[in-house]
């Protein structure tokens, strides 16, 4: 038997625990951007995915802060209109995780926890250098959904791999069971590599039942 909860009737905050705990795993974005000194700035999204490719669009979750202002990631993309979507394997994922803590206005996470930052190709931010992927973006457009969120809309321009990841004639990908780490909910996160996966070719034509 099925059990209905009308999400209306949930706070945010109960809604919040709640679908991020059902709508797992999610991709992990640990976003770069610059402000215009040229000070980096790191922060994990786990409301992120890619829609699309033509345009190929990069969507991002951001949360304001309490008071409704925007945090240091949406105020640089909305300087620079540009941003690096870099991801994270099993390697980097404390490293990432520290970046999420509370730091003030203007601080640089790359700078106070020593990570290490390789300059873009087409976008002025940096990507973080140890990040298997790192997506460099260009913002398309964003919009405000309440006090505490917005979604932003942006254009990816140019990918940055790790070495054998990308085959540069074919393009296919091999990441060697070493797959980007997945958010679940609170704490907790996934290396995909041990997970059981299915591979099942889509069929030429659909297949019906016989009744």
């Amino acid at each position: 038997m099925s059990h209905h909860i009308d999400l209306d009737e949930l706070s945010a905050n109960e809604r919040y625990k709640l679908l991020t705990a059902l709508v797992i795993p999610r991709p992990i974005a640990w976003v770069t951007t610059a402000d215009l000194e040229g000070k980096t700035n790191a922060a994990p999204y786990s409301f992120f995915n890619l829609f699309g490719q033509n345009p190929a669009v990069i969507i991002l979750g951001l949360e304001q802060k309490a008071d409704g202002t925007a945090k240091d990631t949406e105020n640089n993309i909305n300087l620079l209109n540009e941003f690096v979507v870099n991801l994270v394997s099993s390697n980097i994922l404390r490293n990432m995780v520290d970046t999420a803590a509370t730091y003030a206005p203007g601080e640089s996470e790359p700078d106070l926890l020593g990570l290490s930052l390789t300059s873009s190709k087409k976008v002025k931010p940096p990507r973080l250098t140890d990040a298997p992927v790192a997506i460099e973006c260009e913002r398309i457009m964003s919009l405000s959904l309440s006090s505490e969120r917005s979604i932003l809309l942006g254009r990816a321009v140019g990918v940055f791999a790790k070495e054998g990841l990308i085959d540069s004639t074919t393009l296919q990908v091999d990441w060697a069971n070493d797959y980007p780490v997945a958010r679940l909910f609170a704490d907790q996160y996934a290396e995909i590599s041990r997970i059981r996966r299915y591979s099942i070719p889509r069929p030429k034509r659909a297949h019906h039942k016989k009744r």
